[in-house]
């Protein structure tokens, strides 16, 4: 039993002595201190209300794991500083007091109740910590919302505040929000509830008013980045946006958005260092986990890749896709890796959107997949290199064209991708859809011990969103425009036609 984290109020765990993805085998007890305390069947467990200072030991599943928490330099409840918690009064500034007032090191408690707040603004070294019952209920009002300008100019170049999908812009403050800030932690078992279906974030929502959706927590330059146990729901666009930050942790939580909410993914990890999401439960109206590293301007000025990312023990249910790059990542994904996870009735599972136009300042490389079940997933792999969305742009021909065209700037490069130990049941029309570019072929894509079976009483649709396109149903994995493809141990049921279809593919291994 691993201790991926402890705080002065928490401890969070992970079982290792099983292999399954995200649910033990069965449900156990854990004890602590000789006492039980909680039944869970998941991989990830999280206990609150420790004493800081405190030594304990905890018993789980056979495993045992001891360990003494740390000591905050200070503690105070946000009611020292006014917050009544009544779900009326407004309850912003006694945060930001409780806030800016406790130095590094301290702990801002927020015990049970309903707190109506506007955007509020994290500080290095605070750990804001929501017991069980606490909720942070924040405002529908926009102008409760200040304006993140995209950049402002300082001695050594700009500063940059506020972005929109892989481009700097203004964008409103989101409800947590954090610049340059080191050793910043929000853990608990309470709610951070954004409220977004009550405002008018959704009226018109792919159009800027004034400035563009704030997302439910925003970490932008930080380092060291701790969320653990909340439940973060109904946000105006992403759950999470960890954005250049370094050493991110994302434990146990819970994003919930209604399917219904556009552009509303879970985790967004962009151009970031060291990110890791493990024991997540994420149902959203839009992509769970959206690896992401700028468009092409964006990249070429910071020539910064999102890397090192590790998806652990993570259930994705609902969803455009389970664990998606891009389609904004012109500065690269590098090094990411997925295991024992369980995608759950999302539209993809794997899934790469990417098109001409996005280009090579990073390339897209060093993929790894290992023991994940995807259920009911209607095509569990995409790469797709002629991705039509976002814009206008992405309907010209420039994008649409299977004709080698020359290679410059503007032209992604997409490397080698490894997918072991992978359960697909319900798959609907495609087995997986893999379209490189004639000029820009994918590198290298390996599948072993990959099984496929099939809901034949699906209708036909589109693998994946490219202009020229045609509806599938059951068809195998179909690759155009890749270098090398190597199967070992890949399995059909109920596939339709051929299990492998080939379009200018250069080397072929299957065993």
């Amino acid at each position: 039993m691993k201790i991926l984290c402890l705080t002065y109020k928490s401890v969070t765990l992970e079982l290792e002595n099983n292999k399954t993805a995200y649910f033990a085998p069965a449900e156990f007890t854990v004890t602590l201190n000789g006492k039980a305390v909680k039944k869970t069947g998941k991989n990830v467990f999280s206990l609150f209300g420790l004493g800081s200072g405190k030594g304990y030991t905890v018993e789980a599943s056979g495993e045992r794991a001891e360990f003494v928490l740390p000591a905050p330099y200070a503690e105070a409840d946000v009611k020292l500083f006014g917050a009544r918690g009544d779900g009326k009064h407004d309850d912003t500034d006694a945060f930001a007091a409780a806030i800016n007032c406790m130095p590094a090191g301290s702990v801002v408690t927020v015990p049970a109740g309903i707190y109506a707040v506007g955007p509020l603004f994290l500080k290095s070294g605070i750990t804001i910590y929501l017991e069980k019952g606490a909720r942070l209920s924040f405002r529908t009002d926009r102008e409760k919302y200040p304006v993140l300008p995209a950049v402002i100019n300082c001695a050594d170049g700009t500063l940059n505040f506020g972005t929109w999908q892989g481009e700097e812009a203004d964008c409103f403050a989101s409800p947590l929000y954090s610049y340059g800030q080191k050793n910043i932690a929000v853990i608990g078992e309470g709610e951070i509830d954004c409220n977004a279906a009550d405002g008018d974030w959704y009226v018109n929502h792919r159009v800027k008013r004034g400035a563009w959706r704030p997302r439910g927590m925003f970490f932008n330059r930080c380092e060291n980045v701790l969320v653990q146990g909340v439940t973060v729901k109904n946000t105006a666009s992403w759950n999470i946006h960890p954005y250049f930050c370094k050493d991110v942790k994302l434990y146990g939580l819970s994003l919930q958005n209604p399917p219904e909410m556009p552009t509303t993914d879970g985790v967004d990890p962009d151009c970031c260092d060291g990110v890791e999401i493990i024991g997540a439960d994420i149902s959203v109206g839009d992509d769970c986990i959206a690896v992401k590293s700028c468009t092409l301007e964006a990249a070429e000025k910071y020539r910064t890749a999102c890397k090192n990312i590790t998806i652990r023990n993570c259930l994705m249910r609902e969803g455009h896709g389970g664990v998606v790059f891009g389609s904004e990542l012109s500065g690269g994904i590098e090094n990411v890796l997925v295991e024992r996870c369980i995608f759950d009735g999302t539209d993809r599972g794997f899934r790469i959107k990417t098109r001409r136009g996005r280009g090579r300042i990073g390339k897209c490389d060093g993929v790894n997949f290992s023991n994940v079940v995807m259920k009911n997933v209607k095509v569990p792999f995409v790469i797709n290199m002629y991705y039509n969305m976002g814009d206008e742009n992405g309907h010209t021909e420039y994008v649409w064209s299977t004709k080698k065209l020359p290679v410059d700037n503007r032209t992604p490069e997409v490397g080698s991708f490894c997918f072991k130990d992978v359960l697909c049941t319900g798959v609907e029309y495609a087995a997986g859809a893999f379209y490189g570019l004639p000029e820009s072929p994918i590198k290298r894509v390996e599948l072993e011990r990959v099984s496929f079976t099939y809901n034949s009483a699906c209708e036909a649709g589109f693998p994946d969103m490219r202009e020229k396109n045609e509806a599938v149903k059951n068809i195998g994995l179909d690759f155009r425009f890749t270098e090398c493809v190597r199967l070992k141990d890949v399995t059909f049921c109920g596939v339709s036609g051929e299990k492998v279809l080939t379009e200018c593919v250069g080397e072929t291994e299957i065993n």
